[in-house]
């Protein structure tokens, strides 16, 4: 007899390894990690690492609102003029707010389709560019830039000092994938049944 176990799909994500960058000789801004490890097939890339700012994310979930009318998106954690970037508590309280808004997000089918949360998460690629690549304005698709960044990024899961330097620094809010992105046969299946001034100063 062949026993053949269908295994459950799952999607972990880590937000984490809060870091201030520095923006100007004036501004300052802090950025984190994102660590997705998956089986599921809504993603082209089943582990992936990048890092993202609290902008990006209020970007992210004006978007996926507009796109899903339908859906209350959970809340972000609060902007507050009281934020400080040197107050450990308030920088992880922050991060977890930015986890439980990702962990929500990513429990909601219709809202893994959107191919603006894919490149989100697993490529570095700015709002700006973002919007370009789902509105078809670019010479490369989705599954191509996701899988353009990963190549670039082959080590993963990134989980030592030593390993982090053969990362693509992630300072800039509007890194810009290269022009030659290579062509993938990997897609965006998201066929799923189950399951921007808003900065730090």
């Amino acid at each position: 007899l062949i026993f053949i176990m269908r295994l459950q799909e799952f999607v972990t994500v880590l937000v984490r390894d809060p870091r201030m960058q520095k923006e100007d000789s004036w501004h300052s801004y802090i950025d984190y990690e994102i660590f997705i490890h998956t089986n599921s097939m809504c993603f082209t890339r089943k582990t992936s690492c990048v890092r993202r700012r609290f902008r990006e994310f209020v970007w992210l979930r004006q978007r996926l609102q507009s796109n899903a009318v339908l859906i209350q998106l959970p809340e972000l954690p609060s902007k507050t003029p009281f934020f400080n970037m040197n107050n450990p508590h308030h920088v992880d309280h922050r991060r977890q707010g930015l986890q439980e808004f990702l962990e929500k997000i990513l429990q909601d089918a219709l809202l893994l389709s959107d191919s603006r949360l894919h490149l989100f998460l697993q490529t570095q690629l700015s709002p700006e560019d973002m919007e370009a690549c789902v509105s078809g304005q670019t010479k490369y698709s989705v599954a191509e830039a996701i899988h353009e960044f990963a190549s670039l990024n082959r080590r993963f899961p990134v989980e030592d000092e030593g390993r982090k330097k053969g990362k693509t620094d992630g300072g800039s809010d509007s890194e810009s994938s290269s022009s030659g992105l290579r062509p993938s046969d990997d897609s965006i299946s998201c066929r799923c049944k189950a399951s921007p001034a808003s900065e730090e100063s």
